[in-house]
């Protein structure tokens, strides 16, 4: 059984799964930064796939198989993030990181809570304000710098995509991490998933691999390394119960990264987006609550 952390109250953390979640939504704005500033992106994220494929496959060796019931969750969330890694590769050959980051994790929450009230469930006043202020939010992305043309389209409907595979594993790992040890289920999810990227790449590139810069090499395993760190907290701090209050503090990181992009990446339109991305976090965290 996963070891559980303290919680204050239903709806409240403690203070160490505040720092675990905080400390996972910087790592994972700086990770998706680096996916995204690395020249070739494809490359890029085949050596975050790799990082994954080595550094799971040496775990997978101490912590051994994950119990039987665990395979489907370990199955279906390893194609959910495969599916949400080509869509992610996609907004970024496409769009620019202070954008498409986002919209890709504000659309995951919103589709959620959307889709609930399209079944008939009643939801409170805040969530639905939630619901409200979220598309305000992203409105605002989407509308970035005038009405969104053709050219910015296929950008802002990979990033919509990409959340959507979002929401799709966050529930599978939610759900899954309530059974399973935190380590046995992240090695495995990981290690199944690591080798698409670097197979894509290899089929796309092929010898020209080989001319990869040192730079280059280690910006995108760095990378890979981080987003294990960061999504692996996540999942530690998911093993307090407090599924949708991780789920609100971890979405700081659409801040972190519209900041990261406006200040280091020299993005246009910068401060807009900050304000934008502020106003998405602060309706998932009504919409969770």
């Amino acid at each position: 059984m996963a070891t559980a952390l303290p919680v204050l109250s239903p709806s409240g953390l403690s203070a160490g799964v505040v720092a675990i979640t905080l400390v996972a939504a910087v790592l994972h704005a700086v990770w998706n930064a680096v996916a995204h500033a690395v020249p070739d992106r494809l490359v890029g994220f085949a050596l975050i796939g790799a990082a994954y494929t080595v550094i799971g496959g040496g775990t997978a060796l101490v912590v051994g198989l994950p119990p039987a019931a665990a395979w489907p969750f370990v199955l279906t969330s390893a194609l959910a993030h495969v599916l949400y890694t080509l869509m992610l590769w996609a907004s970024y050959q496409l769009g620019e990181f202070s954008q498409v980051y986002p919209v890709a994790r504000g659309t995951a929450p919103w589709l959620v809570a959307v889709v609930e009230v399209a079944l008939g469930h009643h939801l409170p006043a805040l969530q639905l304000l939630g619901i409200v202020v979220i598309s305000l939010g992203l409105l605002v992305l989407a509308f970035d710098g005038g009405r969104p043309s053709r050219a910015t389209l296929p950008a802002l409907g990979a990033a919509v995509a990409t959340g959507i595979f979002i929401a799709t594993y966050t529930v599978i790992d939610a759900a899954a991490v309530a059974t399973t040890p935190v380590l046995v289920y992240a090695t495995w999810m990981f290690l199944l998933q690591g080798p698409v990227m670097p197979v894509v790449a290899l089929a796309r590139r092929g010898r020209r691999l080989r001319t990869t810069s040192w730079s280059v090499l280690a910006a995108g395993f760095g990378g890979g390394v981080v987003s294990l760190a960061a999504y692996g907290l996540v999942l530690v701090a998911q093993t307090s119960g407090a599924t949708a209050a991780v789920a609100a503090l971890r979405e700081t990181s659409i801040v972190i990264g519209a900041v990261i992009g406006a200040v280091f990446l020299g993005e246009r339109f910068g401060r807009g987006r900050v304000l934008a991305a502020v106003v998405v976090a602060a309706g998932i965290v009504l919409v969770e609550f």
